[in-house]
């Protein structure tokens, strides 16, 4: 953690919703004028999509039926905790970008499946800002999670999580629901191991629960809307935070613990305005007062 050069990072399994809790973000950071520097997950991946391929196919024929993108063997922790740390430390460190389609191919100069060389992050930014899979990561040989300042993790109820993944991939990969269902079936131990221990180490976690029946997510027509939902969002630590104007504030919401406040699914961008702002703000009094 750092009062001089905070970090905020979002936390969520593939098609848990982390983009839109990043649009949230950017929403904020424009309205109160505070300069984030972004960087992805997905970066720091060890393998580029056509070397991924090719590994899984290697691990696949030795036996192992479990080879994800979820695991410290496909991923760079020890590269991803040094940019978090130097950024902590001096205000910057090293990123690259993955280049996921033909728009980005065009705007990053580099082919779909591929990643960029690596850059150094520019030095004059308020505050870092991660998205992806790791960004609370804590491991033998890697601690991620301590050195950021504000983590927040996207976790809708599991059922909900794979049908959202079952229609993007479908929609925007092409892939068919058997292909996506082996997805799902060999990263579960690596689901297990290393993204779900995440969420007890984050200090707030988004957690959306459909009201509409979703026992069978492989046959799911439809992915549940807000208004088919509720969200639980659980403060680790709830000390300063004004939940009677919270829930004067937010239609139809509760507290179901004295941690935990539940919303309407359609109030999910209200509430995050409300309960993140004043946080993001108290970061950036915290950097006025050492500079």
């Amino acid at each position: 953690m750092s009062r001089r050069h905070p970090i905020i990072s979002i936390t969520g399994s593939s098609g848990a919703g982390t983009t839109s809790v990043k649009k949230t973000f950017e929403n904020i950071f424009r309205r109160e004028n505070v300069k984030a520097t972004y960087i992805e997950g997905d970066a720091f991946h060890r393998y580029d999509r056509e070397e991924m391929r090719r590994k899984m196919v290697e691990e696949q024929e030795r036996g192992n039926k479990h080879f994800s993108h979820f695991s410290p063997d496909t991923n760079l922790f020890e590269e991803l905790e040094r940019t978090f740390r130097d950024y902590s430390e001096s205000g910057t460190g090293m990123t690259r970008h993955y280049v996921h389609d033909e728009e980005e191919a065009r705007l990053y100069d580099g082919r779909p499946g591929t990643f960029t060389e690596w850059t150094q992050l520019p030095g004059d930014s308020d505050l870092l800002f991660y998205e992806g899979l790791h960004g609370a990561v804590v491991t033998e040989k890697v601690n991620i999670a301590k050195y950021a300042d504000l983590k927040i993790g996207v976790v809708p109820v599991i059922n909900l999580e794979w049908i959202q993944k079952l229609h993007r991939d479908r929609a925007s990969r092409g892939y068919s629901t058997e292909a996506v269902t082996d997805t799902i079936l060999r990263r579960m131990p690596d689901y297990v191991n290393y993204i779900i221990p995440q969420f007890s180490e984050t200090d707030i976690n988004f957690q959306r629960v459909p009201t509409v029946d979703t026992s069978n997510p492989f046959i799911a027509r439809w992915i549940p809307t807000p208004d088919e939902s509720m969200v639980v969002i659980r403060l680790k630590n709830p000390r300063g935070i004004d939940f009677p104007y919270l829930l004067s504030m937010i239609p139809q919401s509760f507290m179901s613990r004295a941690n935990s406040i539940v919303i309407h699914g359609a109030k999910l961008d209200l509430a995050m305005q409300l309960i993140l702002t004043p946080m993001i703000l108290q970061l950036m009094e915290r950097k006025r007062r050492t500079l």
